[in-house]
């Protein structure tokens, strides 16, 4: 039994719970009106020059940045996570994420400040990488590091699935301003407001996460045996394998996710002829599906196990990543509809049990920089480099091309969680019986546990 299951009431974690979904709605939020605003409106905004296909390239580019920057926002953040507490970080990520996506709504476009503005544009999608880095981690381990053993995949869920939130949020808004709108009123003022408005957001999940207390694993670790002096230098040298494999856990998630948001919106206005009131609604029930599937992986995840749940979804996203483009060549409003729902039902299940597992596999001293680094480095993987190569390879060698690469990035997936133990019965407390000698390298997480 540990520390956090003695002490943490039902109360108690439903009031974590809310700070964690609260906090990661709004960061994804922006995060995701981003992505939206990179399928619908940045090519004709910042890239005008380059035409359609090009703009389109570009602009994705920009999307891309964020995932480059995620795994250095791990690193920064959680160095600070393992060091200063996981509250004070996540407080730190909501305000660097909402000053950039505020400056994103006022930014100039490149009619008025020619190549200066995408180059700012690029320098903001960095902050948010940054930010968003140590946001997932953070708001996942305040729920996991006090939640009880037996539904901790359940409460460790909630920071995901404010992710998931805060996409169909995003497209709710921008449906909401693209009806309220005309196509030139739009495109020229009405698409700032929703990086406008996350700063109300911002004020929002402040007020609630200033309010929750930091976690027992952190507190008892720093009191027992002092921070880390070098957290994620410390996590690479003792469990080198472990960020190893955990990194390629989650290429499916985010590849399938990202494609979902990112490419198929595009893909659906662009190549099927679909109204962006059509591909905006599509998105919202996509980012509603995700959710639906992902409480419910995380609930099979305290039953059955986390690996056995990641590793199901993982094998059946392997056949839909080469089903996929010939069924969206039909090009039917429903089977847009339905083919972008199973993409995201898809990474909503194997996504849903990593709030527990990623943090269950690395010891207290370090984990916020070691499950940051692995969570972001899938990232960089599965949702910055699908959405760049997208449009050239379906052009250059048609859907099925593509369809084989999403599917070589489900078996890294497969392969790479098969290659790790289950992690559902350890502790989140570290062992002192596992290092008598503080100078040592770490054992693996739990590797003393008893099931």
């Amino acid at each position: 039994m540990t520390a956090s299951d003695n002490t943490v009431s039902p109360r108690t974690m439903r009031r974590i719970a809310l700070a964690s979904g609260t906090g990661t709605v709004i960061e994804y939020y922006d995060f995701f009106i981003f992505a939206t605003a990179a399928a619908l409106v940045f090519p004709k905004t910042f890239f005008p020059a380059l035409g359609d296909t090009a703009g389109t390239v570009a602009s994705f580019a920009t999307l891309g940045v964020a995932f480059v920057a995620r795994p250095l926002g791990s690193i920064l953040f959680g160095h600070f996570g393992d060091r200063l507490g996981r509250k004070t970080t996540l407080v730190t990520t909501l305000l660097v994420m909402g000053a950039a996506t505020f400056l994103v709504g006022l930014m100039p476009t490149a009619e008025q400040i020619g190549a200066t503005a995408p180059i700012a544009l690029v320098v903001l999608r960095l902050l948010q990488g940054l930010a968003v880095g140590g946001e997932w981690t953070g708001a996942t381990l305040m729920a996991a590091e006090n939640a009880p053993k037996a539904r901790r995949g359940f409460w460790s869920m909630f920071g995901s699935l404010g992710g998931s939130l805060g996409l169909v949020l995003a497209n709710a808004t921008f449906l909401l301003i693209d009806t309220a709108f005309s196509e030139a009123a739009f495109m020229s003022y009405g698409w700032r407001i929703p990086f406008l408005a996350s700063f109300l957001l911002v004020a929002v999940g402040l007020f609630i996460r200033l309010k929750i207390d930091e976690t027992p694993a952190f507190k008892d670790e720093i009191a027992r045996h002092g921070a880390a002096r070098a957290p994620f230098v410390e996590a690479l040298r003792s469990q080198p394998r472990e960020i190893a494999f955990a990194s390629g856990v989650l290429v499916m998630v985010f590849a399938f996710y990202y494609l979902a948001v990112g490419y198929l919106m595009s893909y659906g206005a662009t190549e099927l002829h679909l109204s962006r009131t059509t591909v905006l609604s599509i998105g919202m029930l996509a980012g509603a599906m995700t959710g639906v599937a992902l409480v419910l992986g995380a609930i099979c995840s305290d039953r059955l196990g986390r690996r056995r749940v990641i590793v199901a979804a993982n094998a059946l996203a392997v056949v839909w990543a080469l089903t996929l483009f010939p069924i969206l060549e039909s090009a039917s409003v429903l089977v847009f509809a339905v083919a972008s729902c199973v993409t995201t039902f898809l990474c909503g299940i194997a996504y849903g049990p990593v709030g527990a597992f990623m943090p269950e596999l690395f010891h207290t001293r370090y984990r916020y920089s070691a499950t940051g680094f692995a969570y972001n480095v899938a990232g960089v993987l599965g949702g910055a480099v699908p959405p760049l190569v997208a449009a050239a390879i379906v052009t250059t060698y048609g859907g099925l091309a593509f369809g084989v690469f999403l599917a070589a990035l489900c078996l890294i997936s497969l392969v790479c969680t098969l290659a790790l133990r289950e992690t559902r019965h350890r502790s989140m407390e570290s062992d002192d019986e596992a290092r008598p000698d503080r100078s040592a390298p770490l054992p693996p997480a739990g590797e003393t546990a008893t099931a």
